[in-house]
């Protein structure tokens, strides 16, 4: 796949908060970073935009941490996408041929084409409630790394 540790991280620390929000507790980041075996540092920054972007929000203080807002679930990928790292990836040639288009086509200029546009749409169509799933017992494992 083509999209960044960034746009991962910022997923899964999102799903984590929103599968533990169920509980009614705020999560904070040691936790989030130790569940989901990601580099603490990293993922502060990531949350952090997280919050900044609406996405959800944090409290300071001994029971604080990050938890939903109102808009978090409804939340499309697409606009986790747009945060991390911008569409843009998505209109160049998978080549690296500044004239690729559909004029001037790289040899693999149509089949990219029909991936992004699928890519695009699944990103457009699903929000982060679609991605949550309470029912499976290893839902925790299933956003981690082993």
């Amino acid at each position: 796949m083509f999209l960044s540790k960034t746009f991962g991280y910022a997923l899964r620390g999102v799903l984590y908060v929103a599968y533990i929000d169920k509980e009614g507790r705020k999560v904070q980041l040691d936790e989030m970073a130790e569940k989901l075996k990601v580099p603490r540092h990293f993922l502060a920054k990531i949350m952090k935009l997280m919050v900044k972007e609406g996405i959800m929000q944090s409290t300071k203080g001994p029971y604080g941490g990050f938890s939903l807002n109102e808009h978090t679930l409804k939340t499309k990928l697409i606009q986790l996408v747009r945060i991390t790292e911008g569409v843009e990836q998505f209109n160049t040639c998978v080549l690296s041929l500044r004239k690729c288009n559909s004029q001037n086509p790289c040899p693999l200029h149509q089949q990219m084409l029909e991936l992004r546009d699928a890519m695009l749409a699944e990103f457009s169509a699903k929000t982060l409630d679609d991605l949550l799933n309470s029912d499976d017992p290893d839902f925790i494992k299933s956003i981690a790394t082993a």
